[in-house]
């Protein structure tokens, strides 16, 4: 089974997802089996990207998590240079709440290249950034607004304008960093209106806050900060994750 049939049978069983992202610069190859062993048992499967990140480095952190778990490790990237062949999948995103061609073609093209030569499964994504707050990487780079949380309608058709030009993957993002998450009656709308599976991130710091992004309808919560923070012991409650034998 594909990436994206396992993300679409979960969502229609109602079975809840977490994702871990992990930036490249932030990451030590050589801490991989410590970093992974702090995991919950409920991580379902691994992100890897950030905004500034040389390609050497993603391919080198998707070779130390492949490494040390059977936890699938799907590419995040913020510029399309961060491609690895090593990794199981990558989410081909289109900021789509955006206006910049950069970012909802121009990356794309210049990454045609490298993946007809992989193996990767390429899932295309529409990618909304909610305002969580704080001015976020994405923004800085992008050079786009996000969405603000009170303009629901907008964020709603964005997502099904995404959908209904072919994307698989809807994601509201509020941003790394971001001072609040995106609220329960955004995600609920989006839920509400799309069949695709829906990932939210940004802000999300403790079980109190996923709980209520997945009661909300979000099929797949990706932590992020927190975790790189060192305050993941705030989503008690599973055990850590186990590691390659």
């Amino acid at each position: 089974m594909s990436f994206l049939n396992t993300l679409q049978f979960a969502a229609l069983q109602n079975e809840k997802l977490l994702a871990v992202l992990v930036d490249p610069d932030k990451f030590e190859e050589a801490k991989a089996a410590q970093f992974l062993r702090k995991l919950p048992k409920m991580t379902s499967f691994l992100l890897v990207g950030g905004s500034t990140v040389e390609k050497e480095k993603t391919h080198l952190t998707v070779m130390a998590l492949k490494k040390e778990s059977e936890l699938p490790v799907i590419l995040f990237p913020g510029d399309y240079e961060q491609i690895s062949n090593a990794a199981d999948g990558i989410l081909f995103l289109s900021l789509i709440s955006g206006r910049d061609p950069e970012y909802l073609i121009e990356q794309h093209i210049k990454a045609v290249p490298l993946l007809k030569k992989s193996k990767l499964e390429i899932i295309p994504t529409g990618y909304v950034l909610i305002n969580g707050g704080r001015e976020s990487a994405v923004e800085r780079i992008s050079r786009t607004k996000p969405i603000f949380q009170e303009e629901e309608d907008k964020i709603v058709k964005t997502a099904l304008a995404g959908e209904y030009s072919g994307k698989q993957i809807i994601y509201l993002e509020a941003g790394s960093g971001a001072a609040f998450s995106v609220n329960s009656e955004v995600i609920s709308a989006v839920k509400n209106a799309i069949s695709v599976p829906l990932f939210v991130g940004g802000g999300i710091r403790n079980r109190e806050q996923l709980e209520a992004a997945w009661n909300s309808g979000a099929d797949v919560v990706v932590v992020g900060t927190a975790f790189e923070e060192n305050e993941f012991s705030a989503f008690a409650g599973s055990e850590n994750h186990t590691l390659r034998e």
